[in-house]
């Protein structure tokens, strides 16, 4: 079925993801919905079990064998112009790995993890190639090479016969940012490719995501927890909590009128500099509960200091339009008037 040229080039509803363990079924992603603009990067943040992993595993149809898409829809609109609904396709089946790899690709937290310790760069990257593209030896070696130009990787001829652990961690995310476009993807899922870099480091891979969508147009999801990168990287942001999108909108308008209580108390508790005395650092009391103990209500109402008793702790909220592309799930916002589109703001205060 042919898709709809609305410049969304993968749109989630409504999705679930559901884990059967000894103790019970659980749902780490529990209802979700977004839209993912063409060239464009949208960002998913929130804390550590906020579901932020399994939703990029999602969107690839990539969960482990407990782990199953339950309800909604994940509509990728592929190469032809039609769209395919991924979490619908077998999970090992030709037609999701002629879009995995292909033309959506994931970048991941570890590249250790993520690298075969026994086989060369050239060799990881060379098979995906002529997987995907059909390429000879020759022409897959060639290809390979470029990737690895692309990336910024010293002496790249010399390089791809090396092994993993002859390189430093933000070189060896730079090979798996290499293996990810081996194959000219136009959707990149990176899950939290920077957390284990220095700062330097971080920046340089940063710069280098942002060149690389230049250059080739990419859509990129960026899956951290860090606001930091949020604001350096993002056109659009997500914001989860315990399996829910509790806010979303441009990054100008999140950073700088936040409406949900936690997106407020993510953006409290970033460290900033300033010629003002120093304060204490806000932080969000407690912990993201266990998805075995969930909230009724709202999930984020045990935490949040503005919580109504009898309303928060009883009602799920309600999705609410904010207006200017933007929405909230907050029983405070019901009786909110939209808000209006605003220009660029500064960011410098997430810098520093």
């Amino acid at each position: 079925m042919a898709a709809p040229d609305d410049g969304i080039l993968l749109r989630v509803e409504d999705l679930q993801v559901q884990i059967g363990t000894d103790d019970g079924i659980i749902r780490p992603v529990d209802g979700i919905s977004f839209e993912m603009p063409a060239g464009k990067t949208l960002c998913i943040v929130g804390e550590s079990g906020s579901g932020k992993s399994l939703t990029g595993r999602a969107l690839m149809n990539l969960l482990p064998d407990r782990m199953k898409i339950t309800r909604g829809r994940v509509l990728y609109r592929n190469a032809a112009g039609q769209q395919v609904d991924i979490g619908a396709l077998p999970p090992r089946g030709p037609a999701i790995r002629a879009i995995r790899g292909a033309e959506i690709s994931l970048v991941s937290q570890e590249p250790m993890a993520a690298l075969s310790p026994v086989h060369t760069i050239g060799q990881q990257i060379e098979i995906v190639i002529r997987q995907h593209l059909g390429l000879n030896r020759k022409a897959a070696r060639a290809r390979a090479l470029e990737c690895l130009n692309d990336v910024g990787i010293p002496r790249p001829a010399e390089r791809l016969d090396s092994y993993p652990f002859e390189f430093s961690g933000g070189m060896r995310q730079r090979v798996c940012i290499a293996l990810a476009l081996a194959c000219g993807p136009r959707l990149i899922i990176a899950d939290e490719p920077t957390t284990a870099l220095d700062v330097t480091t971080q920046a340089n891979i940063l710069d280098l995501f942002k060149k690389l969508q230049a250059e080739h147009g990419l859509s990129i999801l960026f899956i951290t927890h860090d606001l930091g990168v949020v604001a350096d990287v993002a056109d659009q942001v997500a914001v989860m909590y315990l399996g829910k999108v509790v806010e979303r909108g441009p990054v100008d308008d999140i950073f700088h009128d936040p409406r949900h209580p936690y997106t407020q108390a993510l953006l409290k508790s970033v460290p900033t500099l300033s010629r003002q005395r120093v304060h204490r650092l806000a932080a969000i009391r407690g912990m993201v509960p266990s998805a075995f103990a969930r909230p009724t209500g709202c999930p984020f109402h045990p935490r949040c200091d503005h919580a109504i008793p009898g309303v928060c702790d009883q009602r799920e909220p309600p999705d609410i339009a904010l207006g200017a592309g933007r929405t909230a799930s907050c029983v405070l916002l019901e009786q909110a008037k939209p808000a209006p589109a605003r220009s660029a703001a500064s960011r410098s205060a997430v810098h520093g």
